[in-house]
């Protein structure tokens, strides 16, 4: 790689993450492309840009058929470079080579009481894989565990809205043929990822309480079967597998079928990191406080991977993570360059935590300031401005003080607003978006910097179902489906530059790990051997 230097800006370099802003096709149903975005369409314009791969091997997932998603996205931008992710690693682990069943962890989970595993129920393969649930009911089977109990979380976000049936069904089958051949195995409890269990970055702790009541102590509201309470919340129509209420399984004698008990062994076996430590935290931490966990029982909690390596949490894990190191900020905290790092509470690991590595905290107290936007805690599609103003208002300010070398933030909203599935509040998402952009753009300009704007994956770009052929799908009113899933879409790379002295050259099939060595160069500094190159030329 060439050792040439280029000259650093007058000003910072800034960093704008537009989340979940692909290019999509431009259909009806693209709220990127059909928001009013004056901004975003100038600079794409009159701005160097180019496209960049958001998704599959280009950020370190098993195959191009797989949807790019903002772990792995803050982790190739911050990296510099591609690093095999967790469903990568799972894969091998569990799929292909089978080393996970001979380790001191599978051998403690198989060797306890009733077995435990509680997660993500689909195939979205963003945070877990159905097919890695199947391959630890055979396993353990196969060594010698005779009571198992499944607590499942239904998904509506990176699937169809109204689609768990699709894996609770063959669940249920898969494990009443079980129990015809004496395993004592079922569905114990559930309930809808937005609704309990999966929070994050401490944004809702009442969701993780729900959850941990309903699997631990089977207190929610009782049902024969998960498919019985999944089709009574569908009689709601604005329910979707997001939000599905906690819900029990019970037995004939109206007890629930799985709480779980002094001695048994619990699993969380999804994969991906942020929605994982606070339910690892209820599990394990002396000294707990964030809600009253009333009895806890002396289990041994594994996760499927280290959800953060830097708490050692959870200390026993099937997987071990990827270990990303000499990160982007690793780089610029040696040169001595200083950061400012932004976004609301949705998204505020991302521009932190998964940017440098999967690491906590600052890696440098000295050079780095985070500032954390609390988010409301709302519907996305209810308030779709979200907290793009405030985010902005306190990158406006670091800009202006002339303190930092870099300014990074997150725009949350096309991802969170489009996760919903409404177009009309996506569109407004967008909308909001490009102002604040706009906002940004002065100050940079104004400071002499130059800005990146780019995204890490697609997601409001594509609305609604499209076939294999790319028509529409409808329901049977003919109303268009909602999309809540990510899309394979490229994402754009805007580069900003207020001396108009710098251009973008992108290799064909380049991913966003070239960002980060992008960011590194427009610092004046060298990239280092081994990274993704660098788009920016003179």
């Amino acid at each position: 790689m060439s050792t040439e230097l280029l000259p650093a800006p007058r000003g910072p370099v800034v960093l704008c993450i537009l989340d979940g802003v692909g290019l999509g096709t431009g259909g009806e149903d693209d709220a990127v492309a059909t928001a009013p975005t004056p901004t975003l369409d100038r600079l794409r314009e009159t701005c160097p840009t180019v496209a960049l791969r958001a998704h599959g091997t280009a950020v370190g997932l098993p195959s191009d058929d797989d949807m790019g998603n903002s772990e792995v996205g803050h982790n190739a931008i911050g990296a510099g470079r591609v690093f095999d992710q967790g469903a990568k690693l799972v894969n091998h682990a569990l799929l292909e080579a089978g080393t996970a069943w001979a380790s001191d962890v599978w051998k403690a989970l198989v060797g306890g009481g009733t077995l435990h595993l509680i997660g993500l129920l689909s195939d979205g393969n963003v945070h877990s894989h159905v097919a890695h649930l199947d391959a630890l009911i055979d396993r353990a089977v196969h060594d010698g565990v005779t009571r198992l109990r499944v607590h499942v979380l239904t998904d509506g976000r990176d699937v169809g809205e109204r689609t768990a049936l699709t894996w609770v069904a063959p669940l249920e089958a898969r494990l009443a043929a079980l129990a015809a051949q004496g395993v004592d195995a079922s569905i114990a409890s559930g309930g809808g990822r937005m609704a309990i269990t999966m929070d994050r970055y401490e944004a809702d702790w009442p969701m993780v309480q729900r959850g941990w009541e309903a699997h631990v102590h089977g207190q929610a509201a009782p049902y024969p079967s998960a498919s019985a309470a999944i089709r009574a919340a569908y009689e709601d129509p604005a329910i979707t597998d997001q939000y599905v209420p906690p819900f029990v399984v019970t037995g004939d004698d109206g007890a629930p079928v799985g709480p779980i008990e002094d001695g048994d062994t619990v699993l969380l076996f999804n994969f991906r990191g942020d929605r994982a430590i606070e339910l690892s935290r209820a599990f394990t931490e002396d000294g707990f406080d964030a809600f009253d966990r009333g009895r806890v029982p002396q289990v041994y909690f594994a996760g499927m991977m280290q959800y953060d390596g830097d708490l050692a949490l959870p200390e026993h894990f099937l997987v071990a993570p990827p270990v990303i190191e000499h990160t982007v900020g690793d780089v610029l905290c040696a040169a001595g360059k200083r950061t400012f790092a932004c976004s609301e509470t949705q998204k505020f690991g991302h521009v932190t935590y998964f940017f440098n590595g999967n690491r906590s905290g600052r890696l440098c107290a000295d050079l780095e300031a985070y500032v954390e936007v609390p988010s409301d805690n709302r519907p996305f599609d209810e308030a779709p401005w979200m907290k793009a103003a405030e985010i902005v208002d306190a990158c406006i300010g670091a800009i202006a003080s002339g303190d930092y070398d870099h300014v990074r933030l997150n725009l949350a909203n096309g991802d969170m607003v489009g996760h919903t599935g409404n177009l009309a509040a996506t569109r407004v998402a967008m909308a909001c978006v490009d102002l604040q952009v706009a906002r940004l753009e002065k100050a940079v300009r104004r400071a002499g910097g130059v800005m990146i704007v780019t995204a890490d994956h697609g997601n409001a770009d594509e609305m609604w179902q499209h076939d294999k052929k790319g028509q529409v799908q409808r329901d049977d009113a003919g109303t268009p489906v909602p999309r809540t899933s990510h899309t394979l879409a490229p994402v754009p790379c805007i580069l900003v530059d207020a001396e108009g002295a710098r251009s973008l050259t992108a290799p064909h099939g380049a991913g966003i790990a070239s960002v980060g060595s992008s960011l590194v160069a427009l610092l004046g500094l060298a990239v280092p051997d081994g990274w993704a190159p660098s788009l920016v030329r003179i």
